[in-house]
């Protein structure tokens, strides 16, 4: 499938990570932006982009169960692609081919907008805190969702593609805190993976994980929620740009 062009502004080259930061609880600060994932943490396509790969997987005669499904959640479509094919011994381009075409079919028939999802950004917009969109979605199921969910509501957005390396890597969160004119380590990231969360972490961000699957854990930095609807910026328990030290 060929590669989406990078949105416009999208800086090249690579990037590496500052170092970890650690927060001082209870300092209530305003992130300098906010972040956000995609699938599973705005919208309701996580389950989607997980049945797509299970019937994948099933028709092939692999384990699609729930344990099978959980390495899959946050990965780029090119990652699930190369791990399909090594449990089906289908060629990585037609599964990635499959996936892709399954996937944007299910988006397009509409997706389900997380509960506080649009309060949170329209909050962020009258607080004067720019939004930026961080996917491991390609660009067309990005805009399909982002027609969803009003592109009025994001200064910039990135998909997979558009950085030298995706999540877990700290690429995507660090090219969308650029285009913003903002340091990462002044953001604040919601994500609900294990795969997101890593990448965000890893870019320096403080991280608020509302989780669809397990495996992430409080930490310096990171904060789990069970809804975006607990999510207050003028509130939040984490310190941005700084360091206990």
């Amino acid at each position: 499938m060929p590669t989406p062009p990078p949105s416009p502004g999208l800086p090249p080259g690579g990037a590496t990570a500052p170092a970890s930061p650690r927060v001082r609880p209870g300092t209530g600060r305003t992130p300098a932006a906010l972040l956000c994932d995609m699938d599973g943490t705005l919208v309701d396509t996580e389950r989607d982009w997980l049945a797509t790969l299970a019937e994948l997987l099933a028709e092939h005669g692999a384990d699609a169960g729930a344990a099978a499904l959980a390495p899959f959640a946050g990965l780029p479509l090119d990652g699930a692609a190369a791990l399909v094919a090594q449990r089906t011994g289908l060629a990585a381009a037609s599964a990635q081919d499959r996936l892709d075409a399954a996937f944007t079919a299910r988006v397009r028939a509409g997706v389900t907008v997380q509960p506080g999802a649009l309060a949170l950004l329209d909050s962020a917009r009258g607080m004067g805190v720019p939004v930026a969109l961080v996917t491991a979605s390609e660009r067309p199921v990005a805009d399909l969702v982002l027609t969803t969910l009003g592109p009025h509501r994001f200064t910039c957005s990135v998909a997979h593609g558009e950085t030298p390396r995706g999540k877990p890597h700290p690429d995507p969160y660090l090219a969308a805190a650029r285009l913003l004119g903002v340091p990462a380590t002044a953001c604040l990231a919601l994500e609900d993976t294990p795969t997101g969360a890593a990448s965000a972490r890893a870019a320096g961000c403080r991280v608020i994980a509302v989780p669809t699957v397990d495996g992430i854990e409080e930490a310096p930095g990171t904060l789990l929620l069970p809804s975006l609807q607990e999510v207050d910026l003028g509130a939040l328990p984490l310190a941005f740009g700084e360091d206990d030290g």
